[in-house]
């Protein structure tokens, strides 16, 4: 019997990712807040986020297995949001310049009840940025929708010096960890092709 596999985000980075895994799933976004009453570990954080985003698709789809996640980035231990204006995007990006920060991402698989939590931290290093680098990337838009103010996949690479972890993980799934969580739980990836 063919099993039903729903990625509850509407990250298109996510679903490419998710394609790497399996061809073969639905994208239903799960529409819950991000809002957390306390302040929490950016681990706590994602691992939260992720969990409310699968549960609020699996209590629809039973059967199904279901993926959520959420992705963040921390520059001493501060969770830095995504950028709404360009003044926001370059105190953000001036920030990370020449330093070291880190990328959570929280993954929340559910099946059938059973809920597996995990999160993966990712090491990253930015190279010294000059003002007009800056200037031209937040011309590109490419920070606004995105934590941290980059987008590693797209032109923000050209300001990493430095990946220590999962690179698929600061993209916003790490396939790897994935793969083996949905393996455990019984997903059987050739029937699904």
């Amino acid at each position: 019997m063919k099993q039903h596999l729903i990625l509850a985000s509407k990250s298109p980075r996510r679903k490419e990712l998710l394609k790497l895994i399996t061809p073969s799933f639905d994208v239903i976004a799960s529409d819950v807040s991000e809002h957390l009453d306390e302040e929490v570990s950016p681990h706590e954080t994602v691992s939260t986020l992720s969990e409310r985003k699968a549960k609020a698709i699996a209590q629809k789809y039973v059967d199904s297995f279901v993926i959520g996640a959420d992705t963040v980035v921390c520059f001493q231990g501060e969770i830095l949001g995504k950028p709404h204006t360009p003044k926001h995007a370059k105190e953000i990006l001036n920030l990370l310049s020449g330093r070291k920060h880190q990328v959570f991402t929280g993954v929340t698989i559910i099946h059938n009840n059973i809920n597996e939590t995990f999160f993966v931290e990712t090491s990253v290093t930015f190279r010294s940025l000059e003002k007009d680098e800056i200037d031209s990337y937040i011309e590109t838009k490419e920070p606004f929708d995105k934590a941290g103010a980059y987008g590693i996949q797209g032109y923000g690479a050209l300001f990493v010096e430095e990946v220590h972890g999962d690179y698929n993980s600061v993209v916003g799934l790490p396939v790897s960890r994935t793969y083996l969580v949905l393996k455990e739980l019984g997903f059987h990836f050739n029937e699904n092709k």
